[in-house]
Order: structure tokens, then C-alpha cells, then sequence
């Protein structure tokens, strides 16, 4: 355990994020209404989205992908490079872009390069950024976020969403409830279960973007090989690469996939792999799994509830492992370079 004297400066500029992201997320839900009934009312227009992001912002658009799909919007999530170099027609498709910076290297070349089109909506934590004088956006509350990794972004990105998402009809109260009343369970079990692995994986079904946003964190923070892959995907061979040396974290909602994620966890088991499950399907905990229970829920009401706690998994799983945990080497916190 470190003290505040000996804890990484990058991981107290987490810690400061962190500590306000519930207040900023339901900030930005309340203060996006009028922008939030703009893009909604897009989206009934062309009936397709395409959202377009990088790091944390692609895991914004990957985990609410399913969302809109299930309100009968054509939703596609794809990294913005993919996009500059094998285009999808934007014809007929409202897009979502989001940059917390709102500064990066490919939103600037995508707007040089197409202008957008008239359905293009943007979504950034800096009101004064490239995105947000080009096109109309929905802005986070507090500002940029200063930490290196992606922790209060996610958590006012996702709000964002849900304010759109309120604006074509869904029941944002459950999700809303999630911000209000935070979750605090315990991870020393799972943060054990972890502490000899030499590589992590995370998967889920419908929470798939939230695991990837996760894999992404362990990675920048703890400099370990850190990976997610959907869990049918999961399933078609990569199994091969389970040992005791491999820790696997499952997302497992209160949905229609909750039973694929329970037989991926007892496969895992099974294999001697070391295994974290983040519970809220209200089902029985998989033996052999360390699990951090939350209570019954799906979607954005999902997402609100484990994010924090898997937040704070990765930051410990990185203060184990490096001194300086929290401090790029080789990388920025807005990547200006392709």
C-alpha cells in the first residue's frame, strides 16, 4: 500500500478526477438537454449512427453501440483511423465523434478531409476545442481531464449518452440512480487473484465496450499486456492461450447474455486461469471466481455502477507493478500524431 507522500503523482491526478466524475456526469446529464434532443431527433431522422472515437472515446461508442441498437437505431462504432482509411458512406447516417480533448491528430485530419456532414454531432470535455467550434456538441462538465488515463471521461462521456438516449425514450432513471447512490465493494480478492499474472483479458457480451475501456486502462497504467475480446470471440480459440499465468475480468450484466458470461467464467475456471468477475446479474457467483457483486442491472445503469469500482482495480493492479504508475513514457494525454 502506498501513503499520499509516496503515491505516483500520476495516480493522485487520477485520484482528483475520480473523485468528482459522479458530480461531472450528472452535471453534463442535466446541462446537454437542448444539444441531447438535437441529436435524438437526428438519429429518428436517418435511423443509423456511426460513432467515431479513439482509446476511451471508441469503448464510449463500443459500449453504447447495443443501446441504440435495441431503440432500433443501425448503430456502428469504429476507431476514427479506421474511418480515414477505409471510409464508410456518411450519406444518410447521423455520426457521433468524440474527443475529450477535442484536439487530436485524426479529428482534425476527418473534418479537414470530409467536413463532416449536416448530421454530424461531437462530443468533448473543452467547450473551447477544434471539435467544439465545428460542429454542435454535447460538452462534459469540468473541463479537460488532466490525468493520463481515462477515468472521468468515460463516466461523463456515457452521460452524455444516456441524455440522448433519455431524448428517444429510454428510462434513464436506474442509470441515474447508479450516479446518485455509488457502489464501493471491495477488491482486495480480485486484486490477490491478479497479483502473479503477466497478462490480463477482459470480456463481456452487452458490456463488451465496458470491458474494453478497462483493458485499455490496466494497460497505459500497469505497462502489462492488457487486451479485451467479445466473448464469443473470446470463445473461437483464443481459450488456447489460458493458464495460472493469465488473469481473464468478465463483465456480467442483468441481461439476455448473463448465461454466456456465467459458461465463459466456469470455462476459465476450469482452465487454472485467474479469474475476476464484475457481477451485476443478480445470478449465483461462479465458483472459482473472485467476484465483486453489484446489484441487479443492464445497460448504462450497468456501466455507472462497475466502472468506478473496475477504475479503481486497474489503478491498484498498476501501483503494484510500476513506481511511477499514472506517468506516460511513450505516450500523451491527446495524441497529436497519427
Amino acid at each position: 500500500m502506498t501513503t499520499n507522500a509516496t503515491r505516483p503523482e500520476g495516480l493522485r491526478a487520477i485520484d482528483r478526477e475520480m473523485a468528482r466524475q459522479h458530480a461531472d456526469a450528472l452535471a453534463s446529464f442535466q446541462a446537454n438537454g437542448a444539444m441531447a434532443a438535437r441529436a435524438a431527433e437526428s438519429l429518428k431522422r436517418t435511423g443509423r449512427l456511426l460513432l467515431l472515437g479513439m482509446g476511451g472515446s471508441h469503448a464510449v461508442g463500443r459500449a453504447v453501440e447495443p443501446l441504440y441498437r435495441r431503440l432500433g437505431i443501425d448503430a456502428i462504432a469504429l476507431p476514427l483511423s479506421e474511418q480515414l482509411c477505409a471510409p464508410l458512406v456518411l450519406d444518410g447516417r447521423t455520426v457521433f465523434i468524440t474527443s475529450q480533448s477535442g484536439e487530436s491528430a485524426e479529428v482534425l485530419r476527418w473534418f479537414g478531409e470530409t467536413g463532416g456532414n449536416a448530421e454530424t454531432f461531437g462530443f468533448t470535455l473543452e467547450g473551447g476545442s477544434f471539435l467544439a467550434r465545428t460542429a454542435p456538441c454535447l460538452v462534459g462538465a469540468g473541463g479537460t481531464e488532466q490525468a493520463f488515463a481515462a477515468t472521468r471521461s468515460l463516466m461523463v462521456s456515457f452521460a452524455l449518452h444516456l441524455a440522448i438516449l433519455g431524448a428517444l425514450g429510454e428510462e434513464t432513471g436506474p442509470a441515474i440512480a447508479a450516479l446518485e447512490n455509488p457502489e464501493e465493494p471491495a477488491i482486495e480478492e480480485a486484486l490477490a487473484a491478479l497479483s502473479s499474472v503477466r497478462s490480463v483479458v477482459t470480456s463481456g457480451r452487452h458490456l463488451q465496450g465496458l470491458a474494453e475501456a478497462i483493458a485499455l486502462g490496466f494497460t497505459e497504467l500497469s505497462r502489462v499486456p492488457c487486451f479485451s475480446l467479445e466473448g464469443g470471440q473470446l470463445r473461437h480459440g483464443p481459450m488456447e492461450m489460458l493458464s495460472p499465468e493469465m488473469g481473464v475480468v468478465l463483465f456480467r450484466g442483468n441481461d439476455a447474455t448473463a448465461d454466456l458470461v456465467t459458461a465463459m467464467a466456469v470455462s476459465v475456471a476450469e482452465a487454472g486461469a485467474k479469474l475476476v468477475v464484475f457481477d451485476a446479474s443478480g445470478h449465483p457467483p461462479v465458483a472459482g471466481a473472485a467476484t465483486i457483486a453489484f446489484p441487479p442491472s443492464a445497460g448504462l445503469a450497468a456501466v455507472f455502477s462497475m466502472l468506478p469500482t473496475a477504475q479503481r482495480l486497474m489503478i491498484a493492479f498498476a501501483a503494484a507493478r510500476v513506481a511511477d504508475a499514472g506517468t506516460p513514457v511513450r505516450s500523451s494525454k491527446i495524441t497529436r500524431s497519427e
